[in-house]
């Protein structure tokens, strides 16, 4: 891939983007069916600002329609929206199911909603963030 073929950097995000992203409020996961049609569900999630590139985390359980989506075709977007603010995450997703990666997931999980019951057959969608768009307020 030469420079000119990369993606530009996703734009900063602002100080107001901090709780946004850190206080108690859901979002949407989009992934691909089959059939290509969309497949959205209300997800938790936790922002990584500090991975280079930024990550989006999601846990979820290993059966889960979201994971078969991903693990067939690893596009997927996360938007999380109150009121005319809104932002919206898109990239490659892997699924995870190291242990260590699951209770990273899980800890950052409980910090922003509440710890999640035990569940055996969690796992984490996690998504390279390489595009990112919002309302303004939110992206510098």
């Amino acid at each position: 891939m030469t420079s000119s073929d990369q993606a530009p950097p996703a734009p900063a995000l602002t100080d107001a983007a901090v709780p946004f992203l850190t206080e108690y409020r859901l979002a949407t996961l989009t992934t691909l069916l089959a059939d290509g049609s969309p497949h959205v569900v209300p997800v938790g999630f936790t922002y990584d600002a500090e991975a280079t590139p930024p990550r989006v985390r999601i846990i979820t359980n290993r059966t889960s329609q979201k994971v078969l989506n991903v693990r067939r075709d690893a596009r997927a977007s996360v938007c999380q929206f109150e009121g005319a603010a809104w932002l919206t995450f898109s990239g490659p997703a892997v699924v995870l199911d190291d242990p260590d990666a699951v209770a990273d997931a899980v800890a950052r999980y409980a910090a922003r909603y509440r710890q999640p019951r035990e569940n055996p057959l969690r796992v984490v969608i996690e998504i390279e963030v390489t595009k990112t768009m919002g309302s303004s307020g939110l992206l510098a």
